[in-house]
């Protein structure tokens, strides 16, 4: 049961590919474990992922204890030559909680050189007081075909921890060992579980917890299962959670329901996309028993927190007088009530929080990492988030007591580094943290699924398409979680040079509301002109951030005589902006903007300083693409002309769309295809006069000054996006 071997990021990639390819999605961190145990064998790993239900393999339940035995497990190991003696050494190694080598030795009454020297010791390592597989996949085969004689293996192994004195692994042989239920075992292993959920080992915990709930009765019973659905909770197992959790209701106990109400709330709000609606006072501690209210006032701060990270602003508010009320009675206000109300109302968006501090690793940490990136110090934020991982070991936070070193706190950590590193213009770091980080935590839990809305963009910036451990983490995405594919759709057709595909879709995902998350993502902006009477979504964002949406947007706005009053402030403004990757998509519209107006030797000089800079943020595939546009250009300057295309028109309708009616385009398209000013007014059934009007209107907002300039404008646009 000792920790899984490391596996190369490309080796799980490419298996992850295969599995997508059969429809049998994994979450990467799921498959890093199984490549791990199953010697990154691609064949055993695919028969194993066939049996495992959809919950084990998005990471929403725990892998079952053994593995299941396979057709290629079988035939490799059967007709293997041991005997009984080197069979129970294997199946003890494969069945004790860690891989200490004296307790083995203990058991098998051979020395460490003459196993070594016996056929068992091509089957196992014995290094520095540790021992485990040459070949993993063999713990499998031996419990399953061992299976008569575990119990009496687990009975030999309880009687030796016995003696050594280690109660925990006592008591978890002499449960296993028992054919009966143990209920004396089960406070002493429910005590240990919590243990080890608060230590960071969240998957023992949940082992030993699930084997107390089996053999406990009445209260110790309500007991195991909380801290069963606590380690699930803290481990990412939000279905396995939420079963352990919701088994408390209605029949236990007012002290266990409220112990595990806030990990309740986080595993529903993972599954369901939202905080169970529920009111506050109907969970409310009943007695005054400081235990119970402390819980319930606890279960409040992380409900407020799920909320704002869905974007929830009712709710959080709800949760926050309740917070409020139970912090006053609790005297925490200033642990507890203040830092979780400046964090929640900080990551829906609301930057002038209060200045308050907090010595929590977790709220406080995240709270001063956030702010000093509102404040435009992202460098500083990265210091922050780096030097309180260095303290976690051995700090604990009242905001989430017992989970400071869990897979999923650290899953909050990842993601948060590298929303900073995107923030600060490095495309290629980022992916690469994330992608280290998804194979080893639930990536996809934190900040309502913004890890893998992160994944996605990145491998778009990078690669041009989505790559096996963003789609795989989609895949894994339980239903409750919302995420938008509009935007990674027109990212995408934009960046293979599809503009009016592009466009279709970003409109359609404004029409829809535009949907994001709560923190600033890089989206297509270039394509989104918000107009006077429409309101952005308030989410949070750096002001970098925020200063080169603008300059975009000021881009996008400026057509016809605005175009050269709003150019070198643009430009300017651009060079104050040190994200490589924020700089480098203003120099792109500037370029594009300089093309379709046929200066093409500034339209050059704005496109290599983009393609350089998108290469300095490792957004290869960005650089790609304007690599393409440069080459648009040299077609132009070698043939003389404007090049041709399937449909000289449709890019050029969809840019033009933005700046103009919807009638003004119709005339427009018209005038560029030649038909004269009658025939457009009987194809529009409109006067003449009417098409004039409209013609004057179109010249002054394009900047052109007759039908020729026009036709010209249209095709060197179309030419250009």
């Amino acid at each position: 049961m000792s920790g899984s071997r490391f596996v190369a990021p490309g080796v799980v990639g490419a298996v992850l590919d295969e599995l997508l390819e059969a429809g049998m999605g994994c979450a990467p961190h799921v498959l890093a474990r199984l490549a791990g145990d199953l010697n990154a064998d691609a064949v055993t790993i695919r028969e194993v992922v066939e049996r495992l239900s959809p919950d084990q393999r998005h990471g929403l339940c725990p892998l079952p204890t053994p593995l299941p035995m396979v057709p290629s497990i079988e035939q490799r190991f059967t007709g293997a030559s041991l005997d009984d003696r080197d069979c129970d050494l294997l199946l003890a190694l494969s069945v004790c909680l860690d891989d200490a080598l004296d307790p083995l030795l203990e058991f098998d009454g051979r020395s460490a050189i003459e196993i070594a020297a016996a056929p068992v010791g091509e089957r196992i390592s014995l290094h520095a007081g540790r021992a485990c597989f040459v070949d993993a996949r063999l713990s499998i085969w031996v419990r399953q075909t061992g299976s008569v004689r575990t119990a009496m293996v687990h009975e030999r192994l309880a009687a030796i921890f016995r003696c050594r004195g280690d109660r925990v692994s006592a008591d978890w042989h002499r449960a296993r060992a028992s054919l009966e239920g143990e209920p004396e075992t089960a406070p002493e292993l429910t005590f240990i579980a919590r243990q080890l959920t608060e230590a960071g080992h969240p998957e023992r915990a949940l082992l030993l917890a699930r084997e107390a709930s089996d053999h406990a009765t009445g209260s110790d019973r309500d007991d195991a299962r909380v801290v069963a659905g606590a380690s699930a909770v803290g481990a990412g197992f939000a279905a396995e959670a939420a079963a352990w959790l919701g088994s408390l209701y209605p029949n236990g106990s007012e002290a266990a329901r409220l112990s595990g109400l806030g990990a309740l709330f986080v595993a529903q709000a993972f599954l369901h996309g939202a905080v169970p609606e529920v009111p506050p006072d109907s969970l409310r501690p009943t007695t005054d028993d400081p235990e119970g209210w402390q819980h319930w006032t606890t279960a409040a701060a992380l409900a407020a927190v799920m909320c704002a990270e869905r974007g929830d602003r009712p709710g959080m508010r709800t949760w926050l007088d309740a917070l409020r009320d139970g912090a006053h009675r609790l005297g925490a206000e200033r642990e507890l009530r203040d830092p979780i109300v400046a964090l929640s109302w900080l990551i829906a968006g609301q930057t002038d929080v209060d200045d308050v501090a907090s010595s929590g690793p977790v709220s406080g940490g995240m709270l001063r990492t956030l702010r000093a990136a509102m404040n435009g110090d992202i460098e500083q934020g990265l210091r922050l988030l780096a030097r309180d991982d260095a303290v976690m070991s051995d700090a604990s936070d009242p905001f989430v007591p017992g989970y400071e070193r869990s897979p999923v706190i650290q899953a909050y950590r990842a993601v948060l580094e590298t929303l900073l590193l995107v923030w600060r213009g490095d495309i290629g770091l980022a992916r690469q943290k994330l992608i280290e980080a998804a194979l080893v935590y639930p990536v996809g839990v934190p900040f309502a699924g913004l890890g893998v809305v992160l994944a996605r963009r990145l491998d778009l910036a990078v690669l041009g398409e989505l790559g096996p451990f963003s789609r795989s983490l989609t895949s894994a995405l339980p239903a409750g979680t919302k995420i938008d594919f509009l935007v990674d759709r027109g990212i995408q057709s934009f960046l293979a040079g599809s503009f009016d595909d592009a466009v279709a879709t970003i409109r359609l995902w404004s029409d829809l509301g535009s949907p994001q998350t709560v923190m600033a993502v890089p989206g297509l902006d270039e394509l989104v002109l918000f107009s006077a009477d429409h309101s952005p979504t308030i989410f949070l964002e750096p002001p970098e951030v925020a200063l080169a949406q603008q300059l975009r947007l000021r881009i996008i706005a400026a057509g016809g005589r605005r175009w050269s009053e709003e150019h070198d402030e643009v430009r300017e403004a651009a060079r104050s902006l040190s994200s490589p990757f924020a700089r480098a998509r203003v120099e792109t519209m500037l370029g594009t903007q300089h093309a379709i107006r046929d200066d093409q030797l500034s339209a050059r000089a704005h496109f290599q300083q983009a393609e350089r800079l998108f290469e300095v943020a490792g957004a290869t595939a960005w650089a790609q693409a304007i690599r393409n546009r440069l080459g648009r250009l040299d077609a132009t300057d070698r043939d003389g002309g404007i090049a041709a295309t399937v449909d000289p028109l449709s890019a050029c309708r969809s840019a033009w769309s933005v700046s103009l009616t919807p009638r003004e385009l119709e005339v427009a398209m018209h005038a560029v295809s030649g038909a004269a000013n009658r025939d457009i007014a009987e194809s529009l059934s409109v006067s003449v006069r009417t098409v004039e009007v409209h013609l004057g209107r179109i010249f002054a907002k394009l900047d052109v000054r007759s039908r020729v300039e026009l036709t010209v404008l249209a095709h060197r646009t179309n030419q250009h996006l």
